[in-house]
């Protein structure tokens, strides 16, 4: 527990120090086992600030090897770092030939040559042995070396201090945050709940969310708890599902049949599982209860307060999951039992579809060309209203259309405001094709909405100024309703460049330091090196994970990867294809700015996929690495220090086949972190419209340093450029707190 409590913090920039870790007398002397772990901690690229310094000296020696033990858990440098080239920023020269040649020896036992440990006989004059650490056939590894971590000359992350106060205080606002919590978060909100339980008397906003309370409060027995907190029987199908599959969203178990079994094809045929991990998804969506389980969900639906039409008519959407739930559950049988009354008359609305259908009504008014009424229908609903306003501004005209809305603008979360203020360039433009992730699927490309072409192009720039006035109204409304009694204010530069995070789930976890989707990082040196490392923990397999990279040329683009090791401006590590015992393995890619420059190319895209049957790998960590100073590569080729990581994701996912985690800009040296999820085993496989269309959505968010910029108007407060001199800083420090961002700008 103690180690989660830090982890947590850790993300963080900080540490946490109870009174019950300090064993040791305060004094102005750091112990040596102090000064260890210091010196330590500045291998793995992090210091004390003077605050944090004086709290860990107090510490035992077995806490202050807890500390490292974590960091080193973070960082990774436990883990296996060798590739299977040797010095591989110089190329081996091995071609396709070679391969061809080595096929034929395994098939004619030729006799020149090397028999290796995996089997394969490698002839002469085909591969230079030497310089490799494995089979350079199968991709095996058979030698491994360690990290050589040594101080170094860039820059340290600081801890600071953090009292258990302030994470009861982020426990809080990751309860009460006004949007989706990322993969991170929930972790992070997991861990929390456990230390601190569920803190009373507060307003949780989202239903994902909700699901890990509710999930705390049933382990905790406090069913009576639980049974307040369900508002709609979609509620406990959301928390039924969740338990059931590990999703927070109701993802339909076709569409997660079908990603298991896509994920499971192989280009050949004889390695093509799609069939069997279709059976095997299928089994395990089965739904089985005890009797227990059963009585428990038939109590929670008998004891809704929502009138049953409203039930039944929120239940109709996901009508082909409740009839297997209610049969799984034996809801039928509970109904007929005394006490579920309730129970019973949901059971006959349901079945015998005694209800109308909300969505039909505003379907049949809306056919007739019918405003008013369709208006008043969907004023009823908000947040469809909200969800539907552009479809429907095409369909009945702009104005009228905003007239209606603006009547029940102030019962729409300001989430769903933002969203359309941020979507509204891209969709009222004819010639712009839409990035969206449908709910458990990859990315797609959706082509522009055909009623576009009824309108001029001065129509369609006024309903995007319609749309940006109406998040300008609630944001400054929100801002004026607040009584604040500061002056000042402090607003860090590189906030202007940060998106604010809504409509993001991200699915990867970061446990070094949390950014937001849509963070621009400056490159300081000449190089940028992507790593990839997975297979921690798993016995010897083949697991093949590829780390690849698209470069993109005014009109042409190239590929790093496995097939095409070298290319101008980037150098593959070598293709691993079987994971060692236990300690995992690794690939990396260099990419040389100063050479793309002069050849004119515009991005490099950072790509991670599975070649083997599957999805990506659990834990498996992806990255990169950037320094001003010349970045490293043994002699046995282990290249990672994680004094230069920039920015790494741990994945947490289990329908991902690929993922792109990263676009760097040639012309701007910036990196642009984003996660987008693509079908294939390849990286021939990525869309690359996909990959410009998500970053054109990115930039078309409203920034974090922009809404501060209109707070601090009307407020009146003085924009200062001297923190000190600040009643209010807001700093990259303060934005990685994605939750307590969101509530400044979201929240009630």
């Amino acid at each position: 527990m103690k180690s989660d409590i830090l982890k947590v913090a850790l993300r963080k920039n900080a540490l946490v120090v109870p009174t019950q870790w300090k064993t040791r007398i305060s004094g102005s002397h750091l112990h040596h086992t102090t000064t260890l772990l210091v010196a330590n901690c500045t291998k793995l690229g992090f210091t004390f600030s003077e605050e944090l310094l004086k709290e860990v000296n107090q510490c035992s020696q077995e806490t202050l090897l807890e500390i490292l033990d974590l960091i080193k858990e973070v960082t990774g440098v436990n883990k296996n770092w060798t590739p299977l080239v040797r010095q591989w920023d110089i190329p081996t020269g091995a071609s396709i030939k070679n391969y061809i040649i080595t096929l034929f020896a395994q098939l004619f036992q030729h006799q020149n040559g090397v028999t290796l440990e995996c089997g394969h006989h490698i002839p002469e004059h085909t591969f230079p042995l030497e310089r490799y650490n494995g089979c350079p056939f199968c991709g095996t590894p058979f030698q491994f070396d360690q990290l050589d971590l040594q101080p170094s000359k860039n820059k340290l992350k600081v801890l600071k201090l953090w009292s258990m106060d302030q994470l009861k205080e982020y426990l809080a606002d990751l309860l009460a945050s006004p949007v989706a919590l990322d993969a991170t978060q929930r972790e992070d909100l997991k861990i929390l709940i456990n230390e601190f339980g569920v803190l009373p008397h507060t307003d949780i906003k989202i239903k994902e969310t909700l699901m890990f309370v509710i999930d705390a409060l049933v382990e905790e027995g406090k069913i009576e708890e639980v049974n307040a907190l369900f508002k709609s029987p979609n509620d406990i199908l959301r928390y039924l599902w969740f338990k059931h599959t590990g999703f927070l969203q109701l993802v339909e178990p076709k569409v997660i049949v079908r990603r298991n079994k896509k994920n499971s094809y192989h280009l050949h045929s004889a390695s093509d599982q799609s069939t069997l991990a279709e059976e095997k998804a299928k089994n395990k969506l089965k739904l089985k209860f005890t009797r227990k389980e059963c009585r428990q969900y038939a109590f929670w639906l008998n004891s809704l307060s929502m009138d049953i039409q409203s039930q039944c008519e929120l239940m109709h959407s996901k009508r082909n999951i409740w009839v297997r739930v209610i049969r799984a559950l034996r809801l039928s049988e509970y109904s007929k039992r005394k006490g579920f009354s309730q129970l019973s008359l949901l059971m006959d609305t349901f079945y015998n579809e005694k209800y109308e259908v909300w969505q039909g009504k505003v379907d049949h008014f809306r056919m007739k060309s019918d405003a008013e009424n369709t208006f008043q229908i969907l004023k009823k609903r908000p947040g469809i209203f909200a969800r539907s306003l552009f479809s429907n501004m095409l369909w009945f005209g702009g104005d009228i259309t905003i007239q209606h809305f603006e009547d029940i603008m102030d019962q729409v979360p300001l989430r769903l405001v933002f969203t359309l203020d941020m979507y509204a360039e891209n969709y009222f433009d004819k010639n712009v094709s839409r990035s969206v992730n449908p709910l458990g699927g990859v990315n797609k490309m959706i082509p522009p909405n055909k009623l576009l072409q009824l309108y001029t192009h001065e129509e369609l720039s006024n309903m995007q100024e319609l749309v940006k006035d109406l998040s300008l109204k609630c944001m400054k409304k929100k801002f004026l309703a607040e009584n604040n009694e500061h002056s000042t204010i402090y607003i860090e530069e590189s906030l202007f460049n940060i998106p604010i995070a809504i409509g993001d789930r991200s699915e990867t976890v970061q446990d070094i330091s949390c950014g937001l989707m849509g963070t621009r990082f400056k490159v300081e040196g000449d190089t940028v090196r992507l790593f990839l490392q997975w297979g921690e923990g798993l016995s010897a397999q083949h697991l093949d994970m590829d780390l690849s990279c698209h470069v993109a040329y005014e009109g042409k683009s190239e590929f790093c990867s496995y097939s095409q090791l070298t290319i101008p401006g980037c150098q593959h590590s070598g293709d691993i294809q079987y994971i060692p015992e236990k300690v995992g393995t690794a690939e990396y890619i260099d990419v040389d700015l100063s050479r793309l420059e002069k050849l004119n190319a515009k991005y490099v895209t950072f790509t991670c996929n599975s070649y083997t049957n599957g999805s990506l790998s659990p834990n498996l960590v992806v990255g990169w690495m950037n320094s001003k100073h010349p970045m490293k590569i043994s002699e046995s080729g282990v290249a990672y220090d994680p004094t230069t990581v920039q920015h790494q994701v741990r994945i947490n996912q289990t329908l991902t086949k690929g993922l792109v985690f990263g676009v760097l800009a040639i012309e701007t040296r910036e990196i642009i972190w984003l996660e987008m999820s693509f079908q294939g085993q390849l990286i021939r496989n990525l869309n690359t419209e996909g990959v410009e269309a998500l970053i054109k959505k990115l930039d078309a968010k409203l920034k974090i340093g922009q809404l501060l910029k209109l707070k601090s108007e009307v407020q009146s407060l003085t924009v200062v450029d001297n923190i000190e001199e600040a009643d209010e800083v807001y700093d990259i420090d303060w934005s990685r707190n994605t939750a307590e961002v969101s509530r400044v700008f979201l929240g009630a």
